[in-house]
C-alpha cells in the first residue's frame, strides 16, 4: 500500500523542479567537496606511510648540544656528533650497521643554471645499505658523485656530467664531480636523508671541502632485526647520554606517527572547510522548505481540518526534505568518485590508494552527512506545517 504523504512530497518536488534541483545542487557541492577532500587526505596520508614504512629498522641520531670545532678555519661552535660519541655509537650497537653522515646546503651549478640542495659526505661502502643506484654505479674515485633522481631530472643529468659546487665549500676554487650514478627516486624518507634533491660525495671528499671533519650532522643505525629496535635505542641511550643528554634518539615510528598525526589533522581542517558548503546548501534547503509550506498553507489546513494527525503531516515534510537529500546526495556521490579520483591523480601523481576501503568509505560519509543536513533543515518547516490552526489555514489566500 503506498503512502499517499510520499505521494504528495513528489508531487510538490515535481510542481517546484527547479527550485528543487537548485536546492539539491548544494547537497552536491558539499557532498563532493568534504568526500573528495577526505580521499585526497587519505590517499596522502597512505602514500606517506607506505614511503615511511621502507625506513622502519633505522634510527637517527642528531646532536642535542653544541660543540667547539676541532677545524681552526671553521666557526667557533659547531652541531653535530664528535668522534667519541660515535664510538660510543658502534660500540653499543653491536652487529648493526652505523652510517656517520656529514651533510650542508650548497649551491651548485649544471652549465649555465645554477641550482640548490644538500651535499651529502658517506663512505661509499656505506651507500648501498639504504640508497639505490638506478643507473651508472657507486662511488669510485675521488671526484665521482651520485645524484638524486629530482635534482637528475630537474637539470638533465646523466652519467658522465659534471657539476661544479658553489658556495657554502670552505676551499677558495668552486670544485666540479663527475656524476658515477643516478639514485632511484626514494620519496618522503623516515631516515632523514632526502637523497632525491642531493648530491653524494664520499666522506672523505666531503671532509677536504667542507668543515668540521671529525663532526657528524646525524648517525644513522640500520637494524638487521627490527623487533629489537627499543633495545638498542636503550643500550645507545645509556651508553651515549650516561651523564647527560648529549643526542637526539628517534626511530621511523615516532616520525611516522607525527607526520600522520599532521596530515590528519590538515585533512579534518580541509574538510571542515568543504562543509561550509554544506552549511549554505542548508540554508538554501531550509528556505525551500519554508516556502513549499507558505504555498500549501491551504492544503495543510484541509488535510487538518479533515482529521490527518500532526504527525502525518510532518511526515509529509521531513519526506520532501528527504527527497531532496537523495537526490543531492546520490549525484554527489557519482561526482564525487570521479572528482575525487582526479583530484588525488594529479595532487599525488598516483591512484594506487583510491580504491581502498578507507579512502572510498568518504564517499558514503559524504553522502550520509547530505542527506542529515537535509532532514535538520527540514525540521522547523515541518513543525510549522503541523502545529498550524486548520481555520486560519484555510482563511488564507
Amino acid at each position: 500500500m503506498s503512502d499517499i504523504f510520499f505521494e504528495l512530497s513528489v508531487r510538490s518536488v515535481k510542481l517546484n523542479f527547479l527550485r528543487s534541483l537548485l536546492a539539491s545542487i548544494g547537497i552536491v557541492i558539499g557532498v563532493v567537496a568534504i568526500s573528495s577532500m577526505g580521499m585526497l587526505g587519505t590517499n596522502m596520508q597512505l602514500s606517506v606511510k607506505d614511503q615511511l614504512s621502507s625506513n622502519v629498522n633505522t634510527i637517527m641520531l642528531t646532536s642535542d648540544v653544541v660543540k667547539v670545532s676541532t677545524n681552526p678555519a671553521a666557526a667557533t661552535a659547531v652541531n653535530g656528533i664528535d668522534t667519541s660519541e660515535l664510538n660510543d655509537i658502534q660500540s653499543s650497537a653491536g652487529q648493526n650497521a652505523v652510517v656517520p653522515i656529514h651533510r650542508t646546503s650548497i649551491q651548485f651549478s649544471v652549465g649555465d643554471t645554477n641550482g640548490r640542495g644538500s651535499i651529502y659526505g658517506l663512505n661509499p661502502n656505506d651507500i648501498p645499505k639504504f640508497l639505490t643506484v638506478d643507473q651508472g654505479s657507486n662511488l669510485k674515485g675521488g671526484n665521482d658523485a651520485l645524484v638524486g633522481a629530482t635534482i637528475a631530472s630537474n637539470f638533465n643529468i646523466g652519467v658522465g656530467s659534471t657539476i661544479k659546487i658553489g658556495q657554502n665549500c670552505a676551499t677558495i676554487s668552486r670544485p666540479v664531480v663527475r656524476v658515477a650514478g643516478i639514485l632511484a627516486a626514494r620519496g618522503i624518507a623516515s631516515d632523514n636523508v632526502n637523497a632525491d634533491n642531493a648530491i653524494i660525495v664520499s666522506d672523505d671528499w666531503y671532509t677536504n671541502h667542507f668543515d668540521d671533519k671529525d663532526v657528524y650532522d646525524q648517525v644513522n643505525v640500520i637494524l638487521q632485526d627490527v623487533d629489537t629496535i627499543n633495545q638498542t635505542e636503550a643500550t645507545i641511550d645509556k651508553k651515549v647520554n650516561r651523564n647527560t643528554d648529549v643526542i637526539r634518539i628517534s626511530d621511523a615510528s615516532s616520525r611516522l606517527s607525527t607526520i600522520t598525526n599532521t596530515l590528519g589533522t590538515i585533512t579534518t581542517f580541509i574538510m571542515a572547510i568543504g562543509g561550509i558548503s554544506l552549511v549554505v546548501a542548508a540554508v538554501s534547503i531550509f528556505n525551500v522548505m519554508m516556502m513549499s509550506v507558505k504555498e500549501r498553507v491551504q492544503e495543510i489546513g484541509i488535510l487538518l481540518s479533515i482529521g490527518t494527525e500532526k504527525g502525518e503531516v510532518r511526515r509529509m515534510f521531513l519526506y520532501e526534505a528527504i527527497i531532496l537529500g537523495l537526490i543531492g546526495a546520490v549525484v554527489g556521490g557519482i561526482c564525487s568518485f570521479v572528482i575525487g579520483y582526479s583530484v588525488v591523480n594529479a595532487m599525488i601523481g598516483t591512484t594506487t590508494y583510491f580504491f581502498r576501503p578507507e579512502s572510498l568509505i568518504y564517499i558514503p560519509y559524504g553522502m550520509v552527512i547530505g542527506v542529515v543536513v537535509c532532514v535538520v533543515s527540514g525540521l522547523y518547516p515541518a513543525w510549522m506545517a503541523s502545529n498550524m490552526d486548520p481555520i486560519d489555514a484555510l482563511r488564507s489566500e
